[in-house]
Protein backbone atom coordinates (compact mmCIF):
# COMPACT_ATOMS: atom_id res chain seq x y z
CA UNK A 1 0.00 0.00 0.00
CA UNK A 2 1.02 3.59 -0.53
CA UNK A 3 0.99 6.54 1.82
CA UNK A 4 -2.44 7.73 0.64
CA UNK A 5 -4.00 4.32 1.32
CA UNK A 6 -2.20 4.08 4.67
CA UNK A 7 -3.70 7.43 5.66
CA UNK A 8 -7.18 6.36 4.58
CA UNK A 9 -6.97 3.07 6.47
CA UNK A 10 -5.73 4.88 9.57
CA UNK A 11 -8.49 7.48 9.27
CA UNK A 12 -11.12 4.73 9.03
CA UNK A 13 -9.62 3.05 12.09
CA UNK A 14 -9.63 6.33 14.02
CA UNK A 15 -13.23 7.05 13.00
CA UNK A 16 -14.24 3.65 14.32
CA UNK A 17 -12.35 3.91 17.60
CA UNK A 18 -12.23 7.61 18.40
CA UNK A 19 -15.01 9.19 16.34
CA UNK A 20 -14.82 12.20 14.08
CA UNK A 21 -14.62 14.91 16.71
CA UNK A 22 -11.91 13.18 18.79
CA UNK A 23 -9.69 12.14 15.88
CA UNK A 24 -6.64 14.35 15.54
CA UNK A 25 -4.07 14.50 12.75
CA UNK A 26 -1.56 13.12 15.25
CA UNK A 27 -3.82 10.09 15.83
CA UNK A 28 -3.98 9.45 12.10
CA UNK A 29 -0.24 9.90 11.64
CA UNK A 30 0.50 7.53 14.51
CA UNK A 31 -1.89 4.89 13.21
CA UNK A 32 -0.64 5.18 9.63
CA UNK A 33 3.08 5.34 10.30
CA UNK A 34 3.31 8.34 7.98
CA UNK A 35 4.06 11.98 8.70
CA UNK A 36 1.99 15.09 9.21
CA UNK A 37 2.91 16.58 5.84
CA UNK A 38 1.47 13.53 4.08
CA UNK A 39 -2.07 14.49 5.13
CA UNK A 40 -1.68 17.93 3.60
CA UNK A 41 -0.02 16.55 0.46
CA UNK A 42 -2.63 13.85 -0.24
CA UNK A 43 -5.82 15.41 1.15
CA UNK A 44 -5.24 19.05 2.01
CA UNK A 45 -6.83 18.88 5.45
CA UNK A 46 -7.79 16.47 8.21
CA UNK A 47 -11.46 17.07 7.42
CA UNK A 48 -11.02 16.16 3.76
CA UNK A 49 -9.15 12.99 4.73
CA UNK A 50 -11.82 12.00 7.23
CA UNK A 51 -14.57 12.79 4.73
CA UNK A 52 -12.93 10.52 2.14
CA UNK A 53 -12.59 7.81 4.79
CA UNK A 54 -16.28 8.17 5.66
CA UNK A 55 -17.29 7.96 1.99
CA UNK A 56 -15.25 4.79 1.55
CA UNK A 57 -16.65 3.29 4.75
CA UNK A 58 -20.19 4.05 3.66
CA UNK A 59 -19.58 2.53 0.24
CA UNK A 60 -18.18 -0.58 1.92
CA UNK A 61 -21.23 -0.74 4.19
CA UNK A 62 -23.58 -0.61 1.19
CA UNK A 63 -21.52 -3.36 -0.42
CA UNK A 64 -21.96 -5.46 2.74
CA UNK A 65 -25.73 -4.92 2.57
CA UNK A 66 -25.82 -5.93 -1.09
CA UNK A 67 -23.66 -8.99 -0.43
CA UNK A 68 -26.08 -10.01 2.31
CA UNK A 69 -28.92 -10.25 -0.19
CA UNK A 70 -29.90 -13.90 -0.61
CA UNK A 71 -30.46 -15.58 -3.95
CA UNK A 72 -34.01 -15.32 -5.24
CA UNK A 73 -36.21 -18.11 -3.91
CA UNK A 74 -39.91 -17.34 -4.18
CA UNK A 75 -40.82 -20.64 -2.52
CA UNK A 76 -39.93 -19.45 1.00
CA UNK A 77 -39.82 -15.64 1.38
CA UNK A 78 -39.67 -15.90 5.17
CA UNK A 79 -36.51 -18.01 5.05
CA UNK A 80 -34.99 -15.61 2.51
CA UNK A 81 -35.65 -12.61 4.73
CA UNK A 82 -34.31 -14.40 7.79
CA UNK A 83 -31.16 -15.41 5.88
CA UNK A 84 -30.69 -11.77 4.86
CA UNK A 85 -30.94 -10.55 8.45
CA UNK A 86 -28.52 -13.25 9.60
CA UNK A 87 -25.98 -12.36 6.93
CA UNK A 88 -26.22 -8.67 7.80
CA UNK A 89 -25.88 -9.26 11.54
CA UNK A 90 -22.87 -11.48 10.87
CA UNK A 91 -21.33 -8.56 9.01
CA UNK A 92 -21.99 -6.28 12.00
CA UNK A 93 -20.24 -8.70 14.35
CA UNK A 94 -17.42 -9.71 11.99
CA UNK A 95 -16.46 -6.18 10.97
CA UNK A 96 -17.36 -3.72 13.76
CA UNK A 97 -14.86 -1.03 12.67
CA UNK A 98 -16.60 -0.74 9.30
CA UNK A 99 -19.99 -0.27 10.92
CA UNK A 100 -18.68 2.10 13.63
CA UNK A 101 -17.12 4.27 10.92
CA UNK A 102 -20.35 4.08 8.94
CA UNK A 103 -22.41 5.24 11.92
CA UNK A 104 -19.93 8.06 12.48
CA UNK A 105 -20.30 9.14 8.85
CA UNK A 106 -24.09 9.25 9.16
CA UNK A 107 -23.74 11.63 12.07
CA UNK A 108 -21.16 13.77 10.29
CA UNK A 109 -23.34 14.02 7.18
CA UNK A 110 -25.59 16.33 9.17
CA UNK A 111 -22.79 18.91 8.97
CA UNK A 112 -21.42 18.31 5.48
CA UNK A 113 -23.58 18.88 2.39
CA UNK A 114 -21.06 17.05 0.19
CA UNK A 115 -21.01 14.00 2.44
CA UNK A 116 -24.80 14.11 2.78
CA UNK A 117 -25.15 14.09 -1.03
CA UNK A 118 -22.80 11.12 -1.41
CA UNK A 119 -24.48 9.15 1.38
CA UNK A 120 -27.92 9.87 -0.07
CA UNK A 121 -26.77 8.41 -3.39
CA UNK A 122 -25.44 5.31 -1.60
CA UNK A 123 -28.71 4.94 0.30
CA UNK A 124 -30.61 5.23 -2.97
CA UNK A 125 -28.55 2.38 -4.49
CA UNK A 126 -29.15 0.20 -1.42
CA UNK A 127 -32.89 0.95 -1.39
CA UNK A 128 -33.15 0.07 -5.08
CA UNK A 129 -31.32 -3.23 -4.55
CA UNK A 130 -33.51 -4.08 -1.55
CA UNK A 131 -36.62 -3.29 -3.62
CA UNK A 132 -35.42 -5.57 -6.40
CA UNK A 133 -34.50 -8.36 -3.99
CA UNK A 134 -37.58 -8.35 -1.78
CA UNK A 135 -40.19 -5.94 -3.09
CA UNK A 136 -41.16 -7.20 -6.53
CA UNK A 137 -40.68 -3.65 -7.78
CA UNK A 138 -42.53 -2.04 -4.86
CA UNK A 139 -40.20 0.73 -3.59
CA UNK A 140 -41.93 0.90 -0.21
CA UNK A 141 -40.48 -2.52 0.62
CA UNK A 142 -36.94 -1.29 -0.06
CA UNK A 143 -37.60 1.83 1.99
CA UNK A 144 -38.92 -0.21 4.94
CA UNK A 145 -35.99 -2.64 4.87
CA UNK A 146 -33.47 0.18 4.64
CA UNK A 147 -35.06 1.86 7.62
CA UNK A 148 -34.99 -1.41 9.55
CA UNK A 149 -31.31 -1.91 8.66
CA UNK A 150 -30.41 1.50 10.09
CA UNK A 151 -32.24 0.81 13.32
CA UNK A 152 -30.81 -2.69 13.56
CA UNK A 153 -27.29 -1.39 13.06
CA UNK A 154 -27.67 1.13 15.87
CA UNK A 155 -29.07 -1.51 18.20
CA UNK A 156 -26.16 -3.85 17.43
CA UNK A 157 -23.62 -1.07 17.95
CA UNK A 158 -25.12 0.11 21.24
CA UNK A 159 -26.45 -3.04 22.88
CA UNK A 160 -25.79 -6.23 20.91
CA UNK A 161 -27.00 -8.42 23.77
CA UNK A 162 -30.52 -7.00 23.43
CA UNK A 163 -30.61 -6.52 19.65
CA UNK A 164 -33.25 -8.56 17.84
CA UNK A 165 -32.38 -11.83 16.17
CA UNK A 166 -33.14 -12.59 12.52
CA UNK A 167 -36.09 -14.72 13.63
CA UNK A 168 -37.50 -11.92 15.78
CA UNK A 169 -37.14 -9.39 12.97
CA UNK A 170 -38.88 -11.62 10.48
CA UNK A 171 -41.64 -12.52 12.94
CA UNK A 172 -42.14 -8.84 13.76
CA UNK A 173 -42.45 -7.92 10.10
CA UNK A 174 -44.97 -10.70 9.56
CA UNK A 175 -46.95 -9.61 12.63
CA UNK A 176 -47.49 -6.21 11.04
CA UNK A 177 -49.53 -7.80 8.26
CA UNK A 178 -53.15 -8.79 8.77
CA UNK A 179 -53.78 -12.52 8.76
CA UNK A 180 -56.08 -13.79 5.97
Amino acid sequence: MGTREDLLDAAKQCLATRGYARTTVRDIVAASGTNLAAINYHFGTRDKLLQQAMLESSAAAVTQILEALPAPDPSDPTARLEAFWQSLITSFTDNPPLWHANAESLNQALHSPELRTELAAAQHRARHALTEAFGNGNPTVGALLQTMISGLLLQWLIDPESAPTPTELTAGARALLPRP
